[in-house]
């Protein structure tokens, strides 16, 4: 019994499966305006945490502060998963995703 990888769940549009959200052009603007800001200050204060947990990346191993280290990391991590969650919003009429371009492009 051989599944083609087309048909696995979650695939097709039609079922539910797209990763875009479409939302109201107003709650895109709130997301996207609020995520963009959330995003900067996690990455930000990411590599504030680091720069202080290395004393300006010129600690020696041992005088690391692994604990805000980690934070930093986390921080970091947190704001770029942040970022990429809020990308996956799209206002109404704000067209095609990439998969769904059937129509011609009217460019040269």
């Amino acid at each position: 019994m051989s599944e083609d990888p087309a048909d696995a769940p979650g695939d097709d549009e039609s079922s539910g499966g797209s990763r875009d959200v479409v939302v109201p052009l107003r709650l895109y603007k709130t997301v996207t305006v609020f995520s963009t800001l959330f995003a900067v200050v996690f990455v930000l204060a990411g590599f504030v945490m680091l720069d202080s947990a290395t004393n300006r990346a010129t600690a020696e191993f041992s005088e690391i502060d692994p604990v805000l280290g980690i934070l930093g990391l986390l921080s970091l991590v947190g704001g770029a998963a942040i970022y990429a969650f809020s990308t996956r919003f799209r206002a109404e009429g704000m067209g095609k995703p990439k998969d769904d371009s059937d129509e011609d492009s009217d460019n040269g």
